[in-house]
């Protein structure tokens, strides 16, 4: 039975995984076939592998011609035939930090337990997050609690693994950076590998409330991921309307 025929009969997951099997074994023939194949300027590159290598794969015009055997000028042209929309460069370096697709998943809440977290994780981004970086997200503070309910929303909703998180810490001229790191490594089990090297330190204050609540600095968390800052964005967003 022949690849197209699969395409129309299988529909679904299993149909998805099967053309996906059955466009990656052309590919790999065409790689192997094509000094040979692809020696005159007439060949065609197939629509269906061109698309598969650059939208479902993410190989680069520049990848997918070496793996093909062909020109840039040849993939160029085919992409223009068959309209294939190029990456933006900020597209591009995501897609070459992220070779297997984004690091993250969202989950619809399935309990209320999972909905409040999800509803707490918002509001944390909403009122304390940094919207203007828009590569990244950033969420600051001194509660532990608060950045707690945070990372674990990143992590049960957006699927977000605690490893990949960074940390960067601003501290008084007084405070110890290794008690400081120390502090928030055990409140929010995480590892002292993922904090910023350079800990900013800021002079010291008079006695009072501030400074008993600055005692371990102000913590923020990072995820560099344009992509998830801007699903945060677009669920605030639906909040407004």
């Amino acid at each position: 039975m022949s690849g197209n025929r699969y395409f129309r009969k299988e529909s679904g997951e299993r149909g998805r995984k099967m053309r996906m099997h059955i466009l990656q074994a052309q590919s790999e023939r065409y790689a192997k076939e094509g000094k040979r194949k692809f020696r005159k300027n007439t060949d065609i590159i197939s629509k269906q592998i061109l698309s598969y290598l650059y939208i479902e794969k993410g190989k680069s015009m520049k990848e997918i011609a070496e793996k093909l055997h062909v020109s840039l000028h040849k993939v160029a042209y085919w992409m223009e035939k068959y309209k294939i929309l190029r990456r933006s460069k900020s597209d591009a370096t995501y897609t070459k930090r992220n070779p297997n697709g984004d690091p993250f998943l969202f989950q619809p809440p399935k309990t209320v337990k999972e909905g409040i977290l999800f509803g707490l994780g918002l509001g944390i981004y909403w009122g304390e997050g940094t919207k203007a970086d828009l590569g990244s997200i950033r969420v600051g503070n001194t509660d532990s609690d608060l950045l707690m309910v945070f990372i674990e929303c990143l992590e049960k909703i957006y699927g977000i693994k605690r490893e990949k998180i960074h940390f960067g810490l601003q501290i008084f001229s007084d405070t110890s950076p290794d008690e400081a790191v120390l502090f928030w490594s055990k409140k929010l089990d995480i590892k002292k590998s993922q904090f910023q090297k350079t800990i900013v330190v800021t002079p010291t204050r008079g006695k009072g409330t501030y400074k008993k609540k600055m005692k371990y600095g102000v913590l923020t968390v990072y995820v560099h991921n344009k992509k998830l800052r801007n699903a945060l964005i677009q669920e605030i967003e639906n909040l407004r309307v």
